[in-house]
Order: structure tokens, then sequence, then C-alpha cells
């Protein structure tokens, strides 16, 4: 990241200021008038404002009253939010710096505020001439409870999303297959991850069906990249895997999206970039945990010899699947992940990918659609980790009279459901003809990418599921949860 973040005992004289505060006695801990001070007090008792600004010429005090929601998460959530406005105040003065002051509040809450503040700094201007970048490129923190640890440990979480954020909004033109896979490589190898990029020969060597079939229509090679991240120390003896959609572009393929459909199709791989991000932060940290990302990637093009409609491929485990929509495309790559990732014998597997616009219509942009085979405990712990980043989970039921809808009457499935009715669960249903372990699937289709501003998740894309699978991730190395998923699935 482009800006300087660290822990401070003093507060310059002229330093721009934000105090996070809770309480109405506390304001004596704050530079303000007198005249100010009585200010505050009269439009809090009026209940007509929780933020407050200050001009001091040259710089500015911010104070801003921590609204307590319905619980934590919602009070965290809050102060993110807060964060992003803040972001966007100073640059809008063109100030450079700031110092955050928790007075008497929780670690936890000044960590979101920042947090927000952070996220909601980035931008994407490289392609705009003329364009001055943001100002603000250093935030303090004189908080109680605070360790460089705890910094370093916010800094790698946000740096990865802003990662993931970048690649998903670099337009396909810059970023096909072999391009993404060497980014996301070379920005791991730094970090000590082992990384390993498989060609189309090899790709075509393991029998991936369904990589090789959405790539025939493209000019453009195919990759699948592996990452492992596993240190001496890794508390699992089981790797988690990680296995994220990489369609760099998706036009649909023969069955062609219309073109209101396809204007942010450059976002349909930011299921890999969360999952490359994810362990960016967990390498970056150290986390002591062994981690395996799967990210096979590909454009979806309707050119010579483009897998049709009515076309039959077989999968690496001999399963036979027709073609009837060559718009569902995602699926069919991140089965031969799937298949895949059997070799590794896994503790668990997520799988996260912008799969289907039945997510989006069943939730909209507030939450992650998700459903689960056999990983009961770890969906517990993976919704909790979704509501302590405000990255919620949606689970929907995955009841065996869901695979009616995928049979084919001259194959063995069917690669979209017969009817339109619940494609988010069909299509994890096709997933889950794949797999023979703990298994979660995560549909971001709705939550990637944004048409407009969403606070600090930006406008364009947001870098959702990176804070989800790094606090997941660290939530399972904890205390006695890996303890209680090992023993379930032994």
């Amino acid at each position: 990241m482009e800006f300087e973040l660290q822990l401070v005992e003093k507060i310059a004289e002229k330093e721009n200021i934000i105090y996070l505060i809770e309480h109405e006695n506390t304001l004596t801990n704050c530079r303000l008038s007198d005249e100010e001070k009585s200010y505050v007090l009269e439009k809090l008792q009026n209940n007509e404002k929780h933020y407050f600004t200050f001009n001091r010429l040259a710089y500015y005090q911010l104070i801003i009253f921590v609204k307590s929601g319905n619980s934590l998460y919602e009070t965290l959530e809050f102060l993110r939010k807060e964060g992003d406005k803040a972001a966007t105040f100073l640059n809008r003065h063109k100030q450079r710096s700031v110092t955050i002051k928790g007075i008497n509040i929780d670690r936890c809450k000044t960590e979101a505020f920042v947090e927000g503040l952070i996220l909601g700094n980035y931008e994407f201007v490289q392609y705009k001439t003329g364009k001055k970048p943001n100002t603000l490129k250093a935030i303090r923190i004189a908080a109680n409870g605070f360790t460089n640890k705890d910094l370093y440990e916010l800094e790698a979480i946000t740096e990865g999303v802003y990662h993931c954020r970048n690649l998903v909004n670099t337009p396909s033109q810059e970023l096909q297959a072999k391009e993404f896979a060497k980014r996301i490589t070379g920005l791991c190898r730094s970090l000590g991850v082992k990384t390993e990029i498989l060609n189309k020969s090899q790709i075509a060597s393991l029998k991936m069906a369904g990589l090789m079939a959405v790539n025939r229509g493209s000019k453009n090679e195919p990759t699948f990249t592996r990452l492992e991240w596993r240190p001496a120390n890794c508390k699992n003896q089981k790797p988690v895997i990680l296995v994220g959609k990489g369609v760099v572009f998706d036009t649909g393929g023969l069955n062609l999206k219309p073109p209101s459909a396809m204007e942010d199709m450059k976002s349909d791989m930011a299921g890999g970039a969360a999952v490359f991000a994810a362990i960016y932060a967990i390498a970056k940290t150290k986390m002591p945990v062994h981690v395996i990302g799967l990210i096979p990637a590909t454009d979806n093009q309707p050119g010579n010899n483009a897998l049709a409609p009515g076309d039959i491929i077989t999968m690496n485990n001999n399963i036979t699947v027709e073609i009837f929509n060559t718009d569902a495309e995602g699926r069919l790559i991140m089965a031969d992940a799937l298949i895949y990732a059997t070799k590794f014998n896994p503790l668990l597997v997520i799988d996260i990918a912008t799969l289907t616009g039945s997510a989006t219509r069943a939730i909209g942009k507030y939450g992650i659609v998700a459903v689960e085979s056999d990983a009961e405990l770890q969906m517990s712990l993976l919704k909790e980790a979704g509501m302590e980043v405000y990255e919620r989970i949606a689970q929907l039921p995955f009841w065996d009279e869901y695979d009616k809808e995928i049979e084919s009457d001259i194959a063995d499935i069917r690669n979209i459901g017969k009817s339109n009715n619940a494609g988010a669960i069909t299509a994890g249903k096709f997933l889950g003809r794949f797999i023979s372990y703990p298994w979660i699937h995560l549909d971001i289709a709705g939550t990637a990418y944004m048409e407009k501003k969403e606070s600090y998740l930006g406008k364009g894309a947001s870098g959702i599921g990176v804070r989800l699978l790094y606090r997941f991730i660290k939530k399972l190395t904890v205390g006695s949860q890996l303890s209680a998923i090992n023993i379930r699935n032994s």
C-alpha cells in the first residue's frame, strides 16, 4: 500500500486528529475550546449529530461518537463506515496525515474504524489522465491496547484487499489467464509461498475437461495455479484448501450475454483474486496453518471451436456433463479444481466464485450465498467470522430434491438446472458431484463488484472474501476449534 501506518505515543500540536468517544464526559480529553464542547453537547442532547468537524485552518479536529448497534457486529460495521466518511473528508480537504485517538473504547472498535479508513482510501486511477491521487498517506494510531503486531496484521489484511481489488479492476486486455497467474505467484513468492502454474499441455494431461472445454473458444491459453503456505509450525495435519474461480472475462460463450450483462465481466475472476489475497495475508502474518489455493483461469469466448450447447464432456472423475448453457462455465472449471483437491486429503475445502445471478437475486449486495456438505461445524465458524468482518453468510438449503434439477437424459448431469428456480443451489449441487471431503461453497456474485460506491467497499471491485477467509482460518487455528474439526473428520 502507498501509505504509512504506525503507532504513536504523542500527538503533534498541529495534526489532524479523529477522536472516537462513547460518552460525553470524555470530551474533556479532546482538544476543544469550551465553546466547541458546549456546541457538541447541545447537538448531542437534541440528537441532531454524532459527527463533528472543527477547522483549525491548517488542520482539522474530528469528533465521532460511537453509536452502539443491536450487536457488537453492527457497532463495528458502523465504525468502518465512519472510517470511510473520514477518508473522504480528509482527501477532500487535501490532508496528508491523521492520528486516530480512541478514548476509553475497546481496541476492536478503534481497529474497525481504521480498517474502514484504509479501505475507504483505496482508489484505482492508473487509467485516469490528469486525476490526482488521494492525498491521505499516513495513518497514525494513539490508542491504548494496540500493539505493533496488531497493526502489522491490519496492514497485511488491508493490503491483501488492495491487491484483490487491483486485480479485479484491471481490464481483461491486460489480465489474461497467464498474466493473472504471473502476478499472483510473483506477489506470493516474495512471502515464501510455494507456487506452481500449470500450462495448457499440463492441464490437458491431467484431464481437466472443464477448463479445457471453456477455453476452447479463446485464443488465450488457460492456467491452473497452485499456491501453498506450509510453515514448519502449522497446526493442521491436513490442509485447508481454498478454490477460486478465475474467469478473467466472461462473454457467456456461444450463449452470449447481452451488452449490459457483459459490462463488469472482467470481475468474474474475483473469487480467484480473493483466494490469492487471503493466502497473501496469511503468509505475510506467518499464520501457523497449512493452506493451499487452487485457481483455474481462462476467459470464456465464442470463438472458433467454442463449447456449444448439446456438447458432452467427460470430467477427470468420469462423470459426464451435458452442456445446456455455455454461460454456466464457472462451475465447469471449478469442478476440475475440486477433483484435483482430492489428492491432498483436505481437512476442508472452501470454494468461492462469482457463480450465479440467482445468488444476486436471492439476497442482493448484502451478503454471500453459501451451501455446505459434511461441514456443519466449519460453516458455523465461517458464519461467525462473516459477522465479525460483516461479510455475512446466507446459508441455503441443500436438500436431495435439488439433485433432480441437474439430471440429464443423455449424460450423468447437466451444467444448469432444468428451471429458472434455485439457480444458486443447483450450481452448488453441480459442484457437489465432484467432492469427497468436507466442503463449503460461497457464491459472491452479488458482492464482488459494486455498480456505485458502497461505503468502504468502494465502487467497482470490493475485495469481498479476503477478510472473511483470513478471519475464518485464523479462528480455525485458535483454541479448540481445530481439534474439534479434526476429531469430527478423523
